[in-house]
């Protein structure tokens, strides 16, 4: 039997070509004041920093040394720049130009997270950091290109809301039905049937009960909790469909 030598591999050498930067963009979404709203950071105030003083989207470069995937420096990058862990995160998408970032070529890789109302108006420690109404945080002059992606990232969570169970994601558990319908009709903008949404929370399945806890009015009421915390439930209709006269679940 004849043993071949295995061929030597000839050494990987950097690409010959400048490279663009490549950073990581979180929208923080979260329910409280019975507002839909959004974190915003102000960024450095000092004259060498792009758009020194303005809001902008939490987020950084990517740290190769520390960011095994797009999705780990999301994470990293939620929490260092809030302290919180979040119960959902999705990728939105990405935004990339010769104009997005005064230092050169740029591209960002965006996602949305999802949080439970936070003890304090903004991240642990951080000055730096507010929660905005978000009809008011699409009327700012955001830093970089961060008003297009606010507006997709609106459009994408309320879009998704309308047949999935994101609200669940935006509440500390454990909640009730009302709380959750209140939830959903702060995200739309619109009141929704009572009976109709019990009916489509619990056939479902996506949710635990708890046992009883105070429902509001001095009134006790049945908790819940979401069973997998890693996806959404995808319910067959939107709330549209079965809200029209001649539709019914």
């Amino acid at each position: 039997m004849v043993t071949r030598k295995p061929t030597p591999r000839a050494p990987v050498h950097a690409p010959d070509f400048e490279r663009p930067l490549v950073t990581v963009d979180v929208v923080i979404f979260t329910v409280r004041d019975e507002q839909l709203q959004v974190l915003l950071v102000r960024r450095p105030d000092t004259a060498s920093d792009p758009f020194p003083g303005r809001m902008a989207l939490p987020g950084g470069f990517i740290n190769v040394a520390l960011d095994a995937s797009l999705y780990d420096c999301a994470l990293r990058k939620l929490e260092e720049k809030t302290g919180f862990e979040a119960p959902y995160l999705e990728q939105l998408g990405s935004w990339g130009s010769a104009s997005r970032d005064p230092r050169g070529w740029c591209a960002t890789h965006v996602y949305f997270a999802l949080v439970p109302p936070p003890p304090n108006d903004g991240a642990p420690g951080s000055e730096a950091s507010q929660w905005v109404e978000v009809e008011a945080a699409l009327r700012k002059r955001l830093a970089f290109d961060h008003a297009e992606i606010l507006a997709a990232a609106v459009e994408r969570l309320r879009g998704k809301v309308e047949y999935t169970s994101l609200p669940a994601f935006l509440l500390s558990e454990p909640f009730t039905l009302p709380q959750l319908q209140r939830t959903y009709e702060i995200v739309l903008g619109r009141p929704m049937d009572k009976s109709a949404f019990r009916k489509r929370m619990l056939d479902a399945q996506f949710l635990a009960e708890t046992g009883s806890i105070e429902g509001g009015a001095g009134r006790t009421a049945m908790g819940y909790r979401v069973l997998d915390r890693e996806r959404a439930a995808v319910f067959p209709r939107t709330f549209r469909a079965i809200e029209t006269p001649s539709s019914r679940d």
